[in-house]
């Protein structure tokens, strides 16, 4: 793995550990200069943190990829424009149908929809709406450059799409320690590495990632009193917005 590499998957673990120290940091100065309450002031620090450390983050990690350009590049051909145009929305489709389909699964098996990981950051917007864009743009981009970029793309240089696509997802799925919903990231990883393998460009993963999370964000957040009402009324609207909102964030 080329130094670049090294240097991008340090920088997300280091980001993924950081809230150890840097929540808490947050916190005492809050506590110290505001007169927030405690509980407030938790949820307050998380919210900021997500944000700047993804911000930070997917900064530190785009100026590596400037430096060394090309260095996600895959074995074989680009797709063209006009291709990664057709291949980003129909991505977008195949996103959400691996994820219901995920989702049908659990179900099945009897995992109940919705993803505790995903109401709990949800629930940190209500304290600092910008963290949104973390979770929405910031995180999906970083993500995908990591897991799919990074990790997916080192092991499809040495062994065959199915066995590179899985061993990616399957560390994407663990990173998020949603284990009783592993099913859907993996689903949703495999989908990616799909995406990435199939066009050779990055962007086209993105685009399917943005829309996911942004989606989620969008209904369980930006338009959730909306949506309650709707489900009130529609019971199959209830169904089908648990399964397209089963728990990728």
């Amino acid at each position: 793995m080329n130094r670049t590499f090294v240097f991008i998957l340090a920088a997300y673990i280091v980001m993924q550990l950081s809230s150890l120290i840097g929540v808490p940091l947050v916190y005492m100065g809050g506590m110290k200069w505001t007169d927030n309450e405690a509980d407030i002031m938790k949820n307050l620090a998380a919210g900021y943190w997500i944000f700047f450390s993804f911000f930070a983050t997917l900064l530190l990690t785009l100026f590596l990829l400037y430096r060394r350009k090309g260095a996600l590049d895959l074995p074989g051909e680009k797709a063209n424009t006009g291709m990664v145009v057709v291949w980003s929305i129909a991505g977008i489709f195949l996103a959400f149908a691996s994820q219901m389909i995920a989702v049908l699964i659990e179900t099945m098996i009897g995992i109940e929809p919705g993803s505790d990981n995903t109401a709990d950051i949800i629930s940190l917007l209500s304290y600092v709406p910008a963290a949104s864009f973390a979770i929405a743009i910031f995180g999906p981009i970083l993500e995908e450059i990591v897991f799919r970029g990074v990790i997916f793309g080192w092991f499809y240089r040495r062994y065959n799409f199915f066995i590179s696509g899985m061993l990616s997802a399957l560390i994407f799925a663990a990173i998020h320690l949603d284990f009783t919903h592993i099913l859907i990231y993996t689903a949703m990883g495999f989908a990616f590495a799909f995406l990435y393998a199939k066009t050779k460009r990055i962007i086209v993963p993105i685009i399917a990632h943005i829309s996911i999370n942004s989606f989620v964000v969008l209904v369980q957040f930006v338009f959730a009193d909306e949506m309650e009402k709707i489900m009130e009324m529609n019971e199959a609207m209830v169904t089908l917005l648990r399964f397209m909102v089963g728990g990728i964030l």
